[in-house]
């Protein structure tokens, strides 16, 4: 099957290739989310990712991550869209923007990733 969005498809092939490789349910999972309709995928505030994460956790959002907030310790964040601002301020406060392949290569099986939202 193959989508409008070049993008969109290459990170769906990357997931499952991984998923594949790997049999690690999460890259199965977020696969699943990706292909989905663009209406159910998530948004989610850098505040919000403050509240509900620790120093150092490595964290996926199948959705787009908004700057509004403030993060007071250091993330390591993959998300399908992320707004400059939230990067900006992901980075500021010691932490990392990755891409899924990335990530992948990182944690092939998925463990120590935490999927939000």
């Amino acid at each position: 099957m193959m989508f409008a969005n070049t993008m969109v498809d290459n990170t769906i092939w990357t997931l499952r290739s991984a998923f594949k490789k790997n049999k690690a349910p999460i890259w199965r999972a977020l696969e699943e989310e990706l292909a989905g309709p663009r209406a159910n995928r998530r948004e989610i505030n850098v505040r919000r990712l403050a509240e509900i994460t620790k120093a150092g956790e490595v964290v996926v959002i199948p959705g787009k991550i908004l700057g509004t907030g403030s993060l007071g310790h250091k993330l390591t964040i993959c998300a399908f869209s992320i707004s400059e601002t939230a990067a900006k301020k992901v980075v500021e406060s010691g932490g990392k923007v990755v891409t899924f392949e990335d990530l992948i290569k990182k944690h092939p099986d998925g463990k120590g990733v935490r999927i939000i939202g």
